[in-house]
């Protein structure tokens, strides 16, 4: 009889080291989520509020470091495009300006160089304001102290609660022992199990209390920024895509105006001196850039550019020609 508890004593003794190994095996660094009761329902339910609370901010940083990775994107796009169309407004006002006698084309290309001007300025904008209002403070939480630190409490409350369950195997098992032979030195070792585990009790207590405090603020803290700075992303790209359109919306209406008064102009009349020279003189100048005047005793409609400012000519009688 002696020789089976000897046994089986034995054997109860590989199996809580064998017990102790795999909680030791598969303890990470994150927080161990499990529904054993280690000491009491009120303990379960504080572990279980605290692996939802691990969880929750967990997630709530993984979405904050997405969207600090998108920003990043968004800005490092937004540099390329500045540089881009920075060089293509100088190719567009350079065509205006060496063509400008030209044709419409002209006009167009220095109406767009100098629009790109203003739609490279929003993109600059845009940019500061992504890293200012949305890259910054969400990489500054993500990485901070107080979701860290939290995030460590809880963590050492897990491996707590893991020794508790290690320690509770330790207590059954001394517990057996006694049953076997209520020796002195069996008691002594039971009381010493059990004074161990209501001092990992209460440790516990203290320690999952200020954990959840911790999780709790910050999980607060981090729906309440992430949520903000998203809302500020989606009023960034609104409002940045309506100032472009805005500025471009103006480049086209005054292209087609530009467009549209060089096939509404008369004719250009064209009268040569002696010398081979277009001369004009000046009646009226209209806003248009066409101006009505009189050349040698023809009336009509001229370039502006190409009139000069001379005293007034007497009207004309009713039967002047007008071209």
């Amino acid at each position: 009889m002696d020789s089976f508890r000897r046994q089986a004593s034995k054997l109860r003794d590989q199996v809580a080291k064998q017990q102790q190994a795999v909680i030791k095996h598969i303890s990470g660094p994150g927080y161990e989520s499990s529904d054993i009761m280690v000491i009491d329902e009120v303990e379960l339910q504080r572990h279980q509020q605290l692996d939802k609370l691990y969880k929750s901010t967990r997630s709530g940083r993984d979405f904050q470091k997405e969207l600090v990775k998108a920003a990043e994107v968004f800005a490092t796009l937004g540099y390329r495009k500045i540089e881009a169309g920075t060089k293509l407004s100088e190719e567009c006002c350079k065509y205006g300006a060496e063509n400008i006698e030209d044709n419409i084309l002209a006009k167009a290309a220095s109406i767009y160089g100098d629009a790109r001007k203003h739609v490279e300025k929003e993109q600059e904008d845009l940019n500061k304001l992504l890293l200012s209002q949305i890259l910054d403070p969400l990489r500054q939480m993500s990485t901070g102290t107080p979701l860290e630190d939290a995030r460590h409490l809880a963590q050492r409350y897990s491996r707590m609660r893991q020794e508790a369950e290690t320690q509770a195997v330790e207590v059954n098992r001394r517990r057996a022992r006694v049953r076997e032979a209520s020796t002195h030195e069996n008691s002594a070792k039971l009381q010493a199990a059990e004074a161990r585990m209501q001092e990992l009790k209460a440790n516990m207590a203290v320690l999952g209390k200020e954990a959840a405090g911790a999780l709790s603020a910050v999980e607060s803290q981090q729906q309440r920024l992430t949520f903000q700075r998203l809302v500020a992303l989606v009023e960034a790209e609104k409002n940045y895509h309506v100032r472009i359109a805005t500025i471009l919306n103006e480049v086209e209406a005054e292209m087609v105006s530009e467009k549209q008064q060089k096939e509404a102009a008369p004719p250009v009349l064209s009268i040569e001196n002696n010398s081979g020279k277009k001369l004009y003189c000046l009646a009226e100048v209209t806003p248009s850039g066409w101006s009505e005047g009189e050349c040698k005793g023809k009336a009509g409609w001229f370039p502006t550019a190409y009139v000069e400012n001379r005293q007034r000519i007497p009207a004309r009688n009713a039967a002047a020609d007008v071209y």
